[in-house]
């Protein structure tokens, strides 16, 4: 598949591959497991099995995390319900300063959780690091920015001058959050954020993957100063403890697969509950004619290859101008065959492990069933155990077509196809097969005309001259999918409205509105007189 010039480079310090961190102890991975709630009886729990998920370093077992059952989520639930009164009362600002003490402490101490994050997922630690800046700039907007996203509107009333009107936004009461293994800080305590600052309280349940990350940040937001009972942690497998979760909580809020998020949909509509839904995606990257070649390429590596590719939004479809075509090529694979593949807790690898043997297998299942049925691999293709048991180099496939698995199915691994096209219409239709709309990316010296593109192309978000961190980054701008990915967003207004319900408040001065009292003058008088009213209104222009 590959020469052995083509094989992707271990970073010199990759030795350091022994799975706990060094400060981790017993202890402190049972001051975290006691942190999963234990507010119920816990009846029949005591006999559930533990929760032990694989280092994927060395594949040695993290810690055996309590699981939770149905009772335990419901008696969870009624807790977090219980205490969120006392938590909406509270006024914006103690809000807001609870989230921003809670923002200093993590920057303060995110060695440490980038620690965990690494030992959970396998993860760089340059990509784990950018989880720990993602929550800090959600921590700070919404902590600032939450007063303006919820501030009360004023509105016309129905008869101007009498009706006093605004809308207000009151909590949802309590939030489920499920979140997924590979971004444990960012998506999981990320979109618990601003659910808290909405005045809601949360019960996460907590991916069996990652479970010691986010109970680390749970008690680090109780050092906050989080009020108590406010954010509890839930554990165990997501056919129990998830749907149990969806069954109880006010509104949902889900991110995973399009398959499982489909029937969380289905289960929260049942209720009459509201869901948020970032689901999976097949994300398309144009390169124009006019695009710098070498900026693109390395846009491509970055968008294609981060987290391991294990990412929502990463880049696995490239389609290029012909024209470019063999330069681009050329360029993508010098880049790509220039990362470093490696595990270890520094800044030595630029892509780290995989983290799971199943999804190990997938992506080797993608390129190898691509070669079988005439795919070529440009770089990469191969599984590294000599650097680490999930290690698999990042991967460039050409020759792709339609009744590959690859072309068409999500991968969520480090492996990209490149494929030529034509017109700018065509690249734009070639973007918008299939069903998923999460992200996508073009690459243009022509901005404007790039812009023009942008608006055709179904995807929640479309970045310009870079890859996908542009729109990702920008918390103040929504993030989300179309069709099969998802509903909702994240960031911005809607991503923190959406934890709360309008409520229209009206105010009636000095006369009841409706007809008049017996004796007072008849139903007749007062239509009359209505219909003059709203015919006075049209000419005035009152809109």
């Amino acid at each position: 598949m590959t020469t052995e010039q083509d094989q992707i480079p271990a970073p010199e310090s990759r030795a350091a591959t022994t799975s706990r961190p060094s400060w981790v102890t017993d202890e402190s991975i049972a001051r975290w497991c006691a942190l999963v709630c234990r507010d119920a009886t816990r009846r029949g729990s005591d006999d559930a099995e533990p929760v032990t998920a694989a280092a994927p370093f060395d594949l040695s077992p993290i810690a055996a995390v309590p699981a939770c059952v149905p009772e335990d989520v419901a008696a969870a639930v009624a807790g977090a319900r219980a205490a969120q009164p006392e938590w909406a009362r509270t006024p914006l600002r103690r809000r807001g300063d609870v989230v921003l003490a809670f923002h200093d402490l993590l920057l303060e101490r995110q060695d440490q959780v980038i620690d965990l994050i690494q030992w959970e997922t396998g993860k760089a630690r340059y990509h784990a690091w950018q989880e720990v800046a993602q929550v800090v700039a959600i921590a700070r907007h919404y902590a600032r920015r939450a007063r303006h996203y919820l501030a009360p509107r004023h509105v016309r009333g129905m008869v101007p001058g009498l009706t006093k009107v605004r809308e207000v936004r009151v909590p949802k009461g309590v939030v489920g959050v499920i979140s997924p293994w590979n971004y444990p800080l960012y998506l999981g305590v990320g979109d618990a954020l601003p659910a808290l600052m909405a005045g809601n309280a949360v019960v996460s349940k907590a991916d069996s993957q990652t479970a010691l990350t986010m109970l680390w940040t749970r008690a680090l937001m109780a050092e906050a100063g989080l009020l108590a009972g406010l954010w509890r942690i839930v554990a165990g497998p997501g056919d129990v403890v998830g749907t149990a979760l969806v069954d109880a909580v006010d509104f949902v809020c889900f991110t995973g697969s399009t398959a499982t998020g489909r029937a969380v949909a289905e289960r929260a509509a049942r209720r009459l509950v509201g869901a948020s839904l970032e689901l999976g995606g097949k994300n398309p990257l144009i390169v124009r004619e006019d695009a710098d070649l070498a900026a693109a390429a390395a846009g491509t590596v970055a968008a294609a290859f981060a987290n391991t590719g294990q990412m929502c939004i990463h880049i696995e479809r490239v389609y290029v101008q012909e024209k470019v075509y063999d330069a681009f090529r050329a360029a993508l694979v010098r880049a790509t065959r220039a990362l470093r593949l490696g595990q270890s807790y520094d800044y030595a690898a630029d892509i780290g492990s995989l983290t799971s043997a199943a999804r190990l297998a997938a992506v080797e299942a993608h390129v190898e069933g691509a070669v079988a049925k005439g795919a070529t691999v440009l770089v990469g293709g191969r599984a590294r155990p000599d650097i680490g048991p999930l290690c698999y180099e990042p991967t460039v496939l050409e020759g792709v077509t339609h009744e590959m698995t690859v072309c068409g199915e999500e991968t969520f691994g480090p492996v990209l196809s490149l494929y030529a096209y034509g017109t700018d219409s065509e690249a734009v239709d070639l973007a918008n097969q299939g069903t998923y709309g999460l992200s996508a990316s073009i690459w243009s010296k022509d901005s404007r005309e790039a812009g023009r593109m942008a608006a055709r192309i179904r995807a929640g978000s479309v970045n310009i001259n870079d890859g996908a961190a542009a729109a990702a980054g920008s918390i103040e701008a929504g993030m989300g999918g179309m069709g099969d990915s998802g509903l909702g967003r994240r960031h911005g207004a809607e991503g923190i409205r959406k934890y709360t319900e309008s409520q229209t408040v009206a105010a009636q001065r000095l006369l009841p509105l409706g007809p008049a009292k017996p004796g007072q003058g008849s139903v007749e008088s007062f239509v009359r007189r209505t219909n003059g009213q709203l015919a006075l209104l049209r000419r005035l222009g009152v809109r």
